[in-house]
Parts: C-alpha cells; sequence; structure tokens
C-alpha cells in the first residue's frame, strides 16, 4: 500500500510523506491528495470542481502540466472552475450552465470570456467600481501594533480607517490568514497589540473580539465558517445569539425575521431558512457566512478570500456588498489570493512576505507586477 501510494504522490508531484496524518496537511496539501486518489484509480473519465481554488500559483502549474498528460493518455476530463484564464488555457470546450440549466456548449476557440460571463449572468456586465474610495476615511477603527506569532509573523504594523477596504496581499503561506486569526482573537500564542476604536482588546479572546464589533469570514467557509449540519437561519444568528436570548430562550420570531431580511439583502438562494445550509452552492453558502457578519452590525470586517469558489455572479454580488459596507463606514481588511480583486476593491494594499510586512501600496500605484515583486521579493530590475 505504500509503495502504491508513493506512487500516486510522486504521479501529481506531492512532496509529502505517505504516512503523514491528513489532519496535518494544508488545504492546498488536501486537494494534491484528492487528485492523486483520483488520478491513480485508472479513471477514463476525471471530474475536477475547483482543483486550484487552494492551490498557489506554483502548485496550479503543476497540476496543469498533469492535465497535459492525462490528455496525452486518452483521459477524459471535466473540469469545472470559475476562472476564465484557466478555462481558456485548458479546454477545448466549454459549457455553461444558468441556475440549473444548460445554456451553450462551444468550442473554446469561438467562443471569449466576455460571451461565457454574459451567458452565465444572462445580460451585460457592467465594469465595477468601487464607491468608497471616492468618499474620505473616517477615524482609525482597527489598529495592529507589533503583533507577532512565533513561527507565524512577527512586528506586524497597519491600521485600518473607517470607511475604507484595506487588501491583505501574500504568497500562499506568507502568514495573511495567520494574522486576521490572531486579530479574532483564534491565537492563544499571539503578542503585541490590537486596538477597536482605541480601546486594546485581550489577545487570545474570540468573545472580546466579538464584543468589539470585530467579523471574521475565514477563508475555509466549509470547516470554520459555517456549521453544515445546520440550517440557513441557525447559522445566520450565531454570531449574535446572545442578542436574540431572553431567560436562556432563543427568540425563534425574531430570529427567522432578522436572518430572512439579511437573506434577501444577500440574494441568497435557498428554497427557505431552514434547509442545511451544506445543501446550498458555494456561493451562497459564502452568502450566509456573510449574512452572519451583517447581523453583528460590527464595526471592522476581515473577510479571507471572500469569492473563493463561487460563480460570476454570486462574487459581483459579494464585492458588491462589501463596497457598500465600506461606504457606510466600516473598516474591511480584506485577503485575497487573486490580485484583480484586491486592486478593484482596495484603497490601498498590504503586502506580507515570510511573515513580515513589507511593503504599503497605494491605489494610484497598483499593478500586478509590482504587486507580485513585493510578494515574491524580487527586486525591480533597472529599464
Amino acid at each position: 500500500m505504500r509503495d502504491e501510494a508513493r506512487r500516486m504522490l510522486t504521479e501529481v508531484g506531492a512532496d509529502f510523506a505517505v504516512d503523514q496524518p491528513v489532519s496535518t496537511l494544508s488545504t492546498a496539501q488536501e486537494q494534491v491528495l484528492q487528485m492523486a486518489a483520483a488520478v491513480g484509480t485508472g479513471a477514463r473519465v476525471i471530474v475536477m470542481d475547483e482543483p486550484t481554488s487552494s492551490l498557489s500559483a506554483r502548485e496550479a502549474g503543476q497540476l496543469f502540466e498533469l492535465i497535459g498528460h492525462l490528455k496525452q493518455r486518452g483521459i477524459t476530463l471535466i473540469y469545472v472552475s470559475h476562472r476564465m484564464e484557466e478555462i481558456f488555457r485548458l479546454c477545448d470546450r466549454v459549457s455553461v450552465l444558468r441556475d440549473g440549466r444548460h445554456i451553450a456548449t462551444e468550442p473554446i476557440a469561438e467562443t471569449s470570456p466576455e460571451r461565457i460571463v454574459r451567458q452565465m449572468v444572462g445580460r451585460e456586465v457592467e465594469d465595477f467600481v468601487p464607491q468608497h474610495v471616492q468618499g474620505a476615511v473616517g477615524e482609525a477603527v482597527l489598529r495592529v501594533e507589533v503583533l507577532s506569532s512565533p513561527g507565524k509573523f512577527q512586528a506586524i504594523n497597519f491600521q485600518v480607517n473607517a470607511g475604507e477596504i484595506v487588501g491583505l496581499a501574500g504568497l500562499v503561506g506568507a502568514g495573511r490568514s495567520e494574522i486576521a486569526s490572531a486579530i479574532f482573537g483564534l491565537d492563544a500564542e499571539a503578542s503585541g497589540k490590537v486596538l477597536v476604536a482605541g480601546r486594546e482588546l485581550p489577545l487570545g479572546e474570540v468573545r472580546e473580539a466579538l464584543a468589539a464589533g470585530i467579523g471574521f469570514l475565514p477563508e475555509d467557509r466549509k470547516r470554520l465558517g459555517l456549521v453544515l449540519s445546520m440550517d440557513c437561519r441557525e447559522n445566520g444568528s450565531l454570531a449574535i445569539l446572545p442578542r436574540l436570548t431572553r431567560a436562556g430562550l432563543v427568540d425563534r420570531t425574531r430570529e427567522r425575521e432578522l436572518i430572512d431580511t439579511l437573506c434577501q439583502r444577500m440574494k441568497v438562494k435557498a428554497p427557505n431558512l431552514e434547509v442545511l445550509v451544506a445543501s446550498l452552492s458555494g456561493g451562497n453558502q459564502q452568502k450566509v457566512a456573510l449574512a452572519k457578519w451583517l447581523a453583528l452590525e460590527g464595526r471592522a470586517l476581515i473577510v479571507d478570500e471572500p469569492t473563493r469558489g463561487v460563480d460570476v455572479v454570486a462574487k459581483a454580488e459579494i464585492h458588491t456588498m462589501l463596497d457598500e459596507l465600506a461606504a457606510r463606514g466600516m473598516a474591511i481588511l480584506l485577503i485575497s489570493s487573486e490580485l484583480p480583486e484586491l486592486m478593484k476593491l482596495s484603497r490601498r494594499i498590504l503586502v506580507i512576505r515570510s511573515g513580515e510586512l513589507v511593503g504599503e501600496v497605494a491605489r494610484a500605484e497598483f499593478s500586478e507586477p509590482h504587486l507580485m515583486r513585493l510578494m515574491a521579493g524580487v527586486a525591480q530590475q533597472a529599464a
């Protein structure tokens, strides 16, 4: 079994040991393991559903090479993705679905990203221009001073003001998500200061972060953002249960009215609030997870990969909602592996490399090459 497992892992370029517990793997390594299992069965047809959603650029490149080898061996691949660049790089034909119905199937050479988006949405899509960047920022809401955690990140200093979205960029493993977790009180080893509206919060205390009005949408919605065995109403009210509880009992009427309003605002597509959140699509699950933090009505919101694995319509709706929240005065820290998303939404972008804050880029200076150089630690070549 070990020899066979090593062969399967080697075939997909995995570099971890066969005896390593799956619980110790990163999200990206888990994805690679699943692909190794699929390829190793000798299947003639392999369906890949958002296979790069948790992979770094290097790991995604290895996957693309693997897909090329599988095609040469005569294996049929069905590749499900919302990333247009991947569809046009890998696929021979593309099928578009909308609201559970087949819209079109066309050779990739006879279509375009714009045409596919129109087919997915059912209308022309206007370019998104965030409104919050037009207004003035307010006072500092979230301030981080010399925030550190052993082996994860060190001496992080920044602030997020009312009415702005600040992006946090970095390669996989740079420490972005770990910083977010520490701010929200999930890191017992963190040191330094986290202040909300000038008041210092005790580190490692999630309840204190909630009481101060900090919300946190984690990158892994299935494991960390939602309780899949609960319904939409129950998930939506998790952050505000004390507010809805009297004498130890939850006021279900108030809870239902509030979450129904928020789910309508987020355009959640579900038969009713009582359906299990596990039965919803990825985009609708993410909307429910975000609705939970809208219910909190907090001052600051940390969103980690808010549009990972969601379709273009849900992505646009989430972008619009984040922009509206910032325009109303909320301070938002946005973490994303997609630089176009960071540049589209952020007023400024902080760059993390190897656990250190190595740069801050103003909106007027946004460019993918510049950000990538900072993220990778590559000096700009002289012209």
